[in-house]
């Protein structure tokens, strides 16, 4: 059974999804318009960026749930999902994050996550295809992402 916070990646079975953590207090924040160009872009042909808050660095983001949706919303005009904040390290991570970690491990084969904004591009069969850096500008994942879709 799902309660409302939860979700199932079965629910986007044949699309190509970026998932993202996602803090409303870092640097990369301004990346929020970034993501929501490319949902606005992609949405119609499978792509679904989905947002998981997290506040494991630097206490970024120490809202609730409701607090740091409306933020994203109001500031960035966010409309794809910004999911109940998760932890992506350490005890008490999302089982999510350990298996995108397990299947796209990042520089020298780190699997910890070190900041906010790590993205990881995920095909329309469940495939973790690739992993981006903090650093990595969400419209520099526009050929990657047309590949996908051009794959579905």
């Amino acid at each position: 059974m799902r309660t409302k916070e939860s979700i199932s990646l079965e629910d986007y079975r044949g699309k190509v999804m970026l998932i993202v953590n996602t803090a409303s207090k870092c640097g990369f924040t301004p990346q929020f318009a970034g993501l929501e160009k490319l949902n606005q872009d992609y949405k119609d042909s499978g792509l679904r960026v989905l947002g998981f808050p997290c506040n494991q660095f630097a206490n970024q983001d120490p809202a609730d749930n409701a607090t740091i949706k409306r933020f994203c919303k109001t500031n960035y005009g966010v409309t794809f999902p910004v999911f109940a904040r998760i932890m992506v390290n350490g005890k008490g991570e999302h089982p999510l994050y350990t298996f995108l970690k397990k299947h796209a491990p990042g520089w020298l084969w780190s699997k910890r996550i070190k900041w906010n904004f790590t993205k990881f591009l995920v095909d329309h069969k469940g495939n973790v295809i690739k992993r981006y850096a903090p650093t990595t500008k969400p419209e520099k994942l526009r050929s990657d992402i047309e590949a996908l879709l051009a794959k579905i």
